[in-house]
């Protein structure tokens, strides 16, 4: 961890999640993914790595149908773990489940690929040290190639014990319908920089992270706001430096022609494909 993921930046903490069985999806994220309760409720359970820190958190909304095909919303939620020792620990713990799940190396990261029950997607993974990351003229060398899977399970023996609490958000990836309307709202009302390009698809982060926010259009052009009932991303949070820069971004926003509403000690607002996001201190 390099600092990525804390003032001055601007970065994502928290994902709230829609499901279709809170029970069910609980024994997922408990028992697959590692992840500690830290609140739960009815219809409602708060989950954290460190006992204390909310970093994902289900909803099971009355009337819940299940995930649509072809909209807007989450690609994957990313966790990063602090170290490519605890994502060998992660890799063998999973393997041993059966779970399926996909891999790739993206230079700048290692990176273990997940679905859970109700279709969201899920990202695992640890970055190489920022000195190795290759930039040319303000964009990050990325890719997608194969994973040095035999390696990373050679890089630790350790019991498994579920998440680590050093675990945080490292990033969140979007569909969207219209990537040059989102792509303006994030840098030219969010403040963040584009870093990377990839086919359909854009990156984006501040402070020379490799990502702290992806979106695309992998899902067609247009593509529609799934129903509020629907499985799958109720809100994202965005972690701001201050409350001076916090405004700053509401105002651009709202000259955007975003919506901007004050709620309880954040700001909620929706990104042009109807992505809703809190902004938070």
């Amino acid at each position: 961890m390099e600092g990525f993921h804390q003032s001055p930046n601007i970065y994502s903490s928290e994902v709230n999640l829609k499901v279709k069985n809170l029970d069910y999806a609980l024994t997922f994220y408990q028992n697959i993914m590692g992840f500690k309760v830290l609140e739960k409720a009815d219809r409602k359970a708060v989950l954290t790595a460190n006992g204390k820190t909310p970093l994902v958190t289900l909803e099971q909304p009355e009337n819940v149908i299940a995930k649509e095909g072809r909209t807007s919303g989450l690609y994957h939620f990313a966790i990063l773990l602090p170290s490519r020792a605890d994502l060998s620990v992660f890799l063998r713990h999973f393997l041993s489940t059966g779970y399926e799940l996909g891999a790739a190396d993206h230079y700048v990261s290692e990176a273990l690929y997940i679905t859970d029950p109700d279709g969201n997607g899920i990202e695992v993974y640890r970055d190489r040290p920022s000195n190795e990351w290759s930039w040319k003229d303000g964009l990050v060398d990325m890719a997608t190639v194969e994973l040095d899977g035999n390696g990373l399970l050679a890089e630790s023996e350790a019991e498994w014990t579920g998440l680590p609490p050093g675990t945080i958000m490292g990033h969140i990836h979007l569909h969207v319908g219209d990537l040059q309307k989102a792509e303006e709202f994030y840098t030219k009302g969010l403040g963040f920089t584009v870093v990377s390009h990839y086919p359909q698809a854009v990156f984006l982060s501040t402070g020379g992270y490799h990502h702290h926010i992806a979106i695309n259009m992998w899902q067609g052009v247009g593509v529609p706001t799934p129903p509020k009932n629907s499985v799958g991303l109720n809100w994202y949070s965005l972690v701001f430096p201050n409350a001076a820069e916090r405004e700053s971004a509401t105002e651009r926003l709202k000259q955007l022609g975003a919506s901007v509403e004050k709620e309880a000690d954040y700001y909620v607002t929706r990104d042009p494909s109807g992505n809703q996001i809190r902004l938070v201190l």
